[in-house]
């Protein structure tokens, strides 16, 4: 089942060599060869996927894990991972199965049919299905057909994606896809984090897919910066991210802020203190945007939703589990303001 014709390339005319333009890389690939993904190969001149329905990764988690607070709260979400990247993160925690080497890998791998994904997503009781753990744009052709089903089905649909997908790829899936949720890693332009640990020389290509899927497909998004020492942790750069969310994707977009923990390439590094990820959210606030929270910091207050008019807390957050005490038909139960809100709330 694994390997399967792709979508989004074309031949270049030069010795059978084609053209992938899934994401930003565009790669020219030569037969016998890989995409930098390490997942897309040319064969004899046509382009193929090596991972559709090739599932390393599959387990039910609470929305929130994703994380995602102002979508389906409460809800529970049938997550799937695969194999590979288009970046190649030097803090990476998925690295086992984003950075691997097919050829090499002993990472165990089930396959599994857009049909029996969606089986096994309601025979989970999901309310939804997230492709995750590693970069879901990577297996498109897989996500797509599986997306359509779920949508029939009528589950909601997730990517928690780096956001580095070429726009045509992004507008195939776009009418079947519920929720972006994005990494900005750092600022877009002039980003130490993205040249240096990503290895990503220009991250524009990420706001121009975030802000299409808001605006031409009215996915819900929410967007996430990993705090790190060093790299992204500056008042400006971090000034510069809000300011970039504000001003792209409204006030009103959820910024999650979370704590680092040194990993691979940056294991040198000490966690992001509690202090630095405060000062991201007052600087958040401060810039204009309504929702920013805290992440991997279990019980602190900066995980709770807060009414952006009479600043009650109206969802509680103890780690995944959620207390929805202060909304009513998504109304702040305090004071009758109406919160964005996207989904039912369970």
């Amino acid at each position: 089942m694994f390997k399967h014709e792709a979508l989004f390339y074309e031949l270049t005319g030069e010795d059978n060599k084609v053209h992938c333009f899934l994401c930003p890389h565009h790669c020219k690939i030569a037969p016998g060869k890989l995409g930098f993904c390490g997942v897309r190969k040319n064969t004899d001149g046509k382009l193929y996927s090596l991972i559709y329905g090739c599932v390393s990764s599959a387990c039910t988690d609470p929305i929130e894990k994703k994380p995602l607070y102002h979508f389906w709260p409460g809800s529970l979400v049938y997550s799937i991972g695969s194999l590979g990247c288009n970046m190649r993160c030097g803090d990476c925690q998925n690295w086992q199965i984003a950075h691997v080497r097919l050829e090499q890998t002993s990472v165990r791998t089930t396959p599994l049919s857009p049909e029996e994904l969606v089986n096994y997503a309601k025979k989970s009781q999901c309310q939804g299905i997230a492709w995750t753990y590693n970069e879901p744009s990577i297996w498109m052709e897989y996500a797509i057909d599986g997306a359509k089903l779920a949508k029939a089905q009528g589950l909601y649909t997730v990517f928690v994606t780096n956001g580095y997908v070429g726009l045509e790829a992004l507008d195939a899936i776009g009418p079947y896809l519920d929720a972006f949720r994005v990494d900005f890693k750092g600022r877009i332009d002039g980003s130490r984090f993205y040249k240096e640990v990503a290895k990503i020389k220009n991250p524009k290509p990420i706001l121009e897919a975030v802000t299409r899927a808001k605006k031409k497909w009215n996915m819900h998004v929410e967007i996430i910066t990993n705090v790190v020492p060093g790299y992204n942790d500056s008042p400006e750069e971090l000034r510069d991210i809000a300011r970039t969310i504000l001003e792209n994707l409204g006030k009103e977009t959820p910024w999650h802020v979370t704590r680092f923990f040194p990993y691979l390439e940056l294991g040198h590094l000490s966690p992001t203190p509690v202090e630095k990820l405060e000062e991201a959210r007052e600087i958040g606030l401060a810039t204009g945007l309504e929702f920013v929270y805290l992440g991997n910091v279990p019980d602190h207050p900066g995980e709770h939703t807060y009414c952006n008019k009479c600043g009650k807390a109206v969802i509680e957050r103890m780690g995944y589990y959620v207390s929805i005490h202060g909304l009513e038909d998504k109304q702040c139960k305090f004071c009758g303001n109406p919160l964005p809100i996207v989904g039912e709330i369970l």
